[in-house]
């Protein structure tokens, strides 16, 4: 089931460096937010935080607060690999485990997380295979490696894997970068149809993309090289590229700057 997220004061550091600073936001359930702003000022450092795998970085640490729906991801207590599995997440390159099949690769998942008998891991990978837009192009060659896969075959790969353990939360950095026009309108598609069953984060550096398939847009920037990246706006992506509320957002927009 989607979940809404509400951050509020939240604060990442690297070590002693703070890489951003007081973000509150809220992202709606069963829609898809974007991230943009230039390189360098935060996005995917905030995004990994919404799901705790910023601490995973050396010196990683957070003030404030991540709520899924009415839980602190960070609170006392909450375990974090539980937290990622509510809250799964797409990278930037695709990243099939290069040993496991096509099938292993979506079950992997499944499989760390509990038991399940042989026609259930069947039933769910091919449920998350069709989920990913994916089924037909791969269903006579499950066994072989994930690997094999053309570029874009394998980002909707890692987006089964991901999807396969039913998470609340898909979280996207940007997922079509390293990907060619086509593989990207096929993953744009299937972002639009995830999300009527996810809540769906997406970094993107692609002003367009941003455009075409989110409800909602973000927009991040930071005062000088060396100074922790803000939150600048956030609002409806159509307002955001139409008329914008801060000056520093249009300038973005129109490639003043950035």
């Amino acid at each position: 089931m989607a979940k809404r997220i509400d951050v509020s004061g939240l604060t990442a550091y690297y070590g002693s460096h703070k890489a951003i600073e007081d973000i509150s936001m809220t992202v709606e359930p069963r829609s898809v937010t974007a991230f943009i702003g230039p390189s360098g000022c935060g996005k995917s450092t905030f995004l990994r935080t919404l799901n705790r795998m910023h601490e995973v970085t050396a010196g990683g640490r957070v003030e404030g607060k991540v709520l899924l729906d009415d839980e602190d991801l960070y609170g006392t207590g909450i375990d974090p690999v539980s937290v990622r599995r509510e809250v799964g997440m797409v990278f930037q390159r695709p990243n099939p485990f290069p040993t496991m099949s096509i099938f292993d690769n979506v079950a992997a998942g499944l499989r760390l997380n509990g038991s399940y008998k042989k026609s259930e891991l069947n039933d769910i990978v091919e449920r998350s295979l069709k989920g990913a837009n994916l089924w037909n192009e791969v269903k006579d060659r499950l066994n072989k490696p994930g690997s094999g896969l053309s570029g874009g075959q394998q980002q909707r790969l890692c987006i089964a894997r991901a999807i396969a353990v039913e998470p609340n939360v898909l979280l996207m950095d940007e997922p079509c970068s390293a990907l060619d026009p086509i593989s990207t309108l096929a993953i744009e598609d299937l972002i639009g149809e995830l999300k009527e069953r996810f809540t769906i984060v997406i970094v993107t550096h692609n002003m367009q993309q941003a455009a075409r398939v989110s409800d909602r847009t973000a927009f991040f920037n930071l005062a000088a090289v060396g100074q922790p990246g803000k939150l600048i706006e956030i609002d409806d992506t159509e307002r955001i590229f139409s008329n914008p509320s801060v000056q520093a957002t249009e300038d973005y927009i129109s490639g003043r700057f950035g």
